[in-house]
């Protein structure tokens, strides 16, 4: 039997906080809205991920709010999700309030500066570099010392499937510095995704250990207290 945890999961409401953030009543005009909103949350992540491939979105956070929706994305190459003028965040909005049954949305953007140092960046980017048919290997290794470099605390990446084209599928991981994974309070950052290569699937495993709080982590933080001054001016 497989023991794997996911590692956003468990640390869930102790050191990381939930991608969606929103309640639903058991009963609404009677009916569960728990299901309705969780597939329109889905069907926007899908969209906005597979619209703006190019983009580098590491994470989609939704909120809502009676009959608004606010989704923040977090990307390293913002210019692309916004286009010339803002004519790109136009139609996302507009092509969001019909995924979410026409409330009215609400689009942020938060940059990524150091996408070297984002699991789920450094998972995509690694999955671009196996379709492209660079080495495994060479890549694997180039993400682990970029990262280290970058001021990682430890970093460890775990690819598998049919690893350079070979007939039988095998796993291969790499690690350096500490990745303290059964520490709760640890840092930990964890990305998964999956290259498409000509042999099949490869799918591809990040865990990043950071020393300081992440730039996702400093955003929520922020927001918070603009939240907290922004009731208190109110009073």
């Amino acid at each position: 039997m497989g023991q794997k945890v996911n590692p956003i999961g468990l640390r869930t409401a102790l050191t990381k906080n939930w991608e969606s953030r929103w309640f639903a009543d058991k009963k609404t005009h009677g009916r569960t809205l728990f299901g309705e909103w969780l597939h329109e949350d889905l069907a926007i992540r899908k969209f906005i991920k597979e619209k703006f491939a190019q983009a580098a979105i590491a994470r989609i956070q939704i909120e809502r709010f009676a009959n608004r929706v606010r989704v923040t994305i977090f990307s390293a190459r913002p210019g692309v999700l916004i286009g010339k003028k803002g004519a790109e965040l136009d139609s996302l909005k507009s092509e969001i309030a019909k995924l979410a049954a026409g409330k009215e949305v609400f689009i942020e953007i938060s940059e990524i500066r150091r996408a070297e140092t984002n699991a789920q960046l450094v998972a995509e980017n690694i999955a671009q570099q196996l379709e492209r048919r660079i080495g495994f290997r060479r890549a694997m290794k180039r993400a682990i010392q970029t990262a280290m470099d970058m001021g990682a605390d430890g970093i460890k990446i775990n690819c598998a499937g049919r690893l350079g084209g070979a007939e039988l599928a095998r796993e291969e991981q790499y690690k350096e510095g500490r990745v303290p994974l059964h520490t709760l309070k640890a840092n930990i950052d964890y990305g998964f995704t999956e290259a498409s290569t000509t042999a099949g699937k490869i799918g591809v495993k990040v865990w990043i250990c950071h020393k300081d709080s992440t730039e996702e982590q400093d955003y929520a933080v922020n927001a918070k207290k603009s939240k907290v001054q922004k009731g208190s001016a109110r009073k």
